[in-house]
């Protein structure tokens, strides 16, 4: 029996990261010959200090605290540190002392990074190349960033992500209406102003054409604040939405836009494949890894968002597109199914303790 600690973010955090993890834990619990546990990077507080939640700085440090000494606790106990990893800040906050433990402890290490920021992380920060050495491997979502680590010398390897599509519902799509949504967490680095810009451009040809914003973020008030000043009509942040709810949000629309500057591998474009919801993204990071140019989606420059505006106005306007794309897009999901992403994960387990 091999025994397996995921450290990764709960459900409590906004972000696919979080999604992931669930997914992973309730697909490889069920294979026989291991055993998952989860280890969340953000454990609850007791509830006598469930308030702290709700002080930035002294939220970290409690959490800290509580990360620290649980994980020194609970890493002896199995094989394999199974690490969900984002880069900079929250590297050097959970990564690393996940590795140091697994190494006091001599457990097998997977480092499981998946942040669009890695060239950032691994050129900026001194502490990234030496530490990501100490991991037995290191496995990535995406293709885009086993490029950007093999730049540095260092060896990676990709497994995709999962998707159930059965939890989407399909709506075939040719003539759509102006209906639009967005789903990307509210921060500068998702550019969720370039979509609002594209917006008003979309709005001046289709004016009851409306926009849906859901989920949450520091950048929320300064994106409501402009939303008011290009003086936007039927747009609507909805805030954080369950991701049980995300199918019916798909399905009551007819456009997604997303416009990141930085990206790995957004699970939301395979929510829109499985779903049959044409797709306008900028060509950032690994997002042309999972979408093909008119082939599954439109993709647009970073930042442009007049191109974001006239590509969505394309689709409205042309419903053979529309076909080919959302046709092709449902064909693409095929290839995260969680089968082969479950066998592929159970092989590299078995790989990393024999070795």
């Amino acid at each position: 029996m091999i025994s397996i600690l995921l450290i990764a973010p709960s459900l409590d955090i906004l972000g696919g990261q979080a999604v992931q993890a669930s997914r992973l834990m309730e697909t490889l619990s069920a294979v026989p010959g291991q055993k998952m546990t989860f280890f969340p990077i953000n454990p609850r507080p007791p509830k006598m200090l469930m308030w702290v939640r709700q002080v930035p700085f002294l939220r970290t440090i409690v959490n800290a605290i509580l990360y620290h000494s649980r994980l020194l606790f609970e890493a002896r106990k199995h094989d394999i540190l199974h690490i969900f990893s984002a880069g900079l800040n929250s590297y050097t906050l959970w990564t690393i002392p996940a590795l140091f433990y697994g190494k006091l402890y001599g457990k097998k290490l997977i480092v499981n990074y998946r942040d669009g920021q890695a060239e950032e992380h691994i050129t900026t920060w001194r502490t990234a190349l030496p530490t990501l050495r100490v991991a037995d491997r290191i496995v990535t979502p995406s293709g885009f960033l086993v490029e950007v680590f093999a730049k540095h010398g260092v060896k990676a390897q990709s497994i995709f992500n999962i998707i159930d599509s059965s939890n989407f519902i399909y709506r075939k799509r040719k003539k759509l209406r102006p209906v639009f949504m967005t789903n990307r967490i509210l921060e500068p680095l998702y550019n969720v102003d370039c979509i609002l810009r594209a917006f008003r451009i979309i709005q001046n040809k289709y004016p009851d054409a409306s926009l849906t914003i859901a989920h949450d973020g520091c950048s929320r008030p300064g994106l409501e604040k402009f939303a008011q000043e290009l003086q936007l009509k039927n747009t609507q942040f909805v805030g954080r939405v369950p991701h049980t709810k995300m199918p019916e949000l798909y399905d009551s629309a007819d456009i997604y836009l997303t416009s990141p500057n930085i990206d790995c591998m957004p699970g939301s474009l395979l929510e829109c494949f499985a779903s049959g919801l044409p797709i306008v993204a900028t060509n950032a990071g690994g997002i042309p890894y999972i979408a093909k140019d008119r082939y599954s989606a439109l993709l647009v420059d970073i930042n442009d968002h007049e191109a974001l505006a006239a590509r969505s106005i394309e689709l409205l306007e042309n419903e053979e597109l529309v076909e080919q794309l959302t046709a092709n897009g449902l064909e693409e999901v095929n290839r995260y199914d969680w089968k082969p992403v479950r066998d592929q994960w159970s092989a590299l387990y078995r790989e990393v303790v024999s070795s």
